[in-house]
């Protein structure tokens, strides 16, 4: 296993497919119907106009394996240096520390891009991407009580997040 940038070419088809399994199966997303090939180009175009990274994990072979990302927490100008980051794991390779490597891939490339906090939203149900964020010093920031409803049922979101030290010398504006 390697880690590399994913783009949109290489890697459009093989995301779509991860996001789609997550969308039908659980509630990592609030999504309701799978997303289409054009969800997930104008994904990428946002990832590109915005400088927010894509890393994935690939096999031997070059088999996009999971990804992780971040983006817009929030679209005021003073959440500049906080972002809202995800990670997804194909269900075949869950369970690998895939998701750990990915996000900690990614942790880094928010240090290297002055990001300041960093924030995952999560169902409150989700325990073990829970486990995952505290293992990686997230904390626990707050819950929305049935923030969502999904198979049925009221869905808690919680917010977990991390701040880190950059940036040296934050500016307004």
């Amino acid at each position: 296993m390697r880690l590399i940038p994913c783009t949109e070419e290489a890697h459009s088809a093989a995301i779509l497919a991860i996001l789609n399994e997550a969308i039908v199966t659980s509630t990592a997303l609030y999504d309701y119907k799978p997303r289409t090939p054009e969800n997930v180009v104008a994904w990428f175009a946002t990832k590109r106009a915005n400088g927010f990274p894509v890393i994935g994990a690939v096999d031997d072979a070059g088999k996009l394996l999971g990804f992780a990302s971040y983006g817009t927490f929030r679209a005021f100008p003073a959440y500049k240096y906080t972002v809202e980051h995800s990670v997804y794991v194909d269900s075949v390779h869950r369970g690998e520390g895939l998701g750990r490597t990915l996000m900690e891939a990614i942790i880094a490339e928010a240090i290297a891009r002055d990001v300041h906090v960093m924030v995952g939203a999560i169902d409150a149900a989700n325990a073990g991407s829970i486990a995952l964020h505290e293992r990686l010093g997230f904390e626990h920031s707050g819950t929305v009580r049935q923030a969502g409803f999904k198979f049925g049922r009221w869905l808690d979101v919680a917010f977990y997040q991390r701040t880190l030290a950059t940036p040296m010398n934050p500016v307004d504006g």
